[in-house]
């Protein structure tokens, strides 16, 4: 097997300090063979769907790939902006943030990236991007307050694989989970307090997170309880009673029981039990998506009007907010405690480089190594 080198290395490179922030994925376009490629490459990971794989892959590649595309083109339409999918937008302002404050703080030597688990850029593509940067020392963040194996866990696979074929790796953390991390509870807070203050306050505040199969709790997977545990939090900083909010699960597919109360019937059923107003906002995604903007804004409102809602308000994703960067630049820097940023003086490059050179003409003289 050829590994993965870096081309055109030299002894005196700069070494600098990584950040990967790294989200879902999005399709390139909101067309139907896009989709037909971002869901091929997302519902094969095994991560996502434990099914046998022969099974699985007769299921994906018979049914679903030859009629969810068009169906999902229609709906990613719907919310796709002149710059792209709404997700690529945030996850990038996002980034760009958070690589501002720490140049501010810490200087050139930090380099922040950020990487989609499915589509573009790729994880692959941008690690090879910050191992050229001279990246010794990488962090990554994936963008998911709460752990699944899904998600967080599917983001390591694919840092590994790429490891796995790479000559030189580099000194390396992981960011698994944040559900608890008070500048996360505060900084979604001050963003609901600062909406209820624009908008008025309803009578309940629906706290809706993405599903998964009830199969994976039963397996240990903690998704459940870590949901549950950053609402508990963020109402207790709210000052909400129990009778306030509920947490809700989202976005399910196939026929499997996934996680309860789901979204769409809970806020079909809130009508008929007196509950006239509701405001909604999913705690799990960092970003405003396709599963917030259509499903939750639109799908979901439509849902509880037509059930006998009066009001209904979605409260926007952290985004890049001022209050989510500050966020997540503390949890980038909690993680990176012991790590100092390098200095790369000029007169320490050139003396690096020229012991290289000595010891290369003392061990291989003529050589070009």
């Amino acid at each position: 097997m050829q590994y993965k080198g870096s081309e055109n290395f030299s002894h005196n490179q700069a070494d600098r300090l990584g950040v990967l922030v790294t989200n879902l994925g999005t399709p390139d376009a909101p067309t139907t063979s896009a989709l037909r490629r971002y869901l091929a490459e997302f519902l094969s990971d095994p991560r996502v769907v434990e099914l046998p794989r022969p099974l699985w892959w007769l299921i994906l590649h018979g049914i679903i790939l030859r009629i969810r595309p068009k169906r999902s083109a229609k709906a990613y339409s719907s919310v796709w902006q002149a710059e792209g999918s709404p997700l690529l937008i945030h996850t990038a302002k996002q980034a760009e943030g958070i690589r501002e404050a720490l140049k501010k703080k810490y200087g050139p030597n930090v380099v922040v990236g950020f990487a989609m688990r499915y589509g573009n850029p790729s994880i692959a593509k941008v690690l090879d991007e910050m191992q050229h940067q001279g990246v010794r020392k990488l962090l990554v963040l994936p963008l998911y307050p709460q752990y699944s194996a899904s998600t967080s866990a599917s983001t390591f696979d694919a840092v590994a694989k790429d490891f796995s074929k790479r000559r030189w790796l580099p000194d390396f953390r992981f960011v698994s989970h944040y559900p608890d991390f008070p500048p996360y509870i505060e900084a979604m807070a001050r963003h609901i307090e600062a909406h209820w203050a624009n908008h008025g306050r309803n009578e309940k505040l629906i706290l809706s997170y993405h599903g998964v199969p009830l199969k994976y709790l039963m397996k240990g997977d903690p998704y459940h309880c870590e949901c549950h545990k950053t609402s508990r939090l963020l109402a207790e900083r709210l000052g909400l009673g129990k009778e306030d909010y509920l947490t809700t699960f989202q976005s399910r597919f196939g026929k499997e029981e996934w996680l309860k109360p789901y979204t769409d019937e809970t806020l079909k059923s809130l009508p008929g039990k007196g509950v006239k107003s509701v405001d909604a906002f999913c705690p799990g995604f960092s970003s405003d998506c396709l599963e917030t903007i259509e499903e939750i804004n639109e799908e979901n409102r439509e849902y509880f009007m037509e059930s006998g809602g009066q009001a209904f308000s979605y409260i926007p994703a952290l985004n890049a907010t001022p209050g989510h960067i500050d966020a997540l630049v503390k949890l980038i820097e909690e993680n990176l405690q012991g790590w100092q940023v390098p200095k790369n003086e000029p007169e320490e490059l050139a003396d690096r480089l020229k012991r290289a050179d000595e010891r290369k003409e003392a061990t291989y003289p003529g050589r070009d190594i």
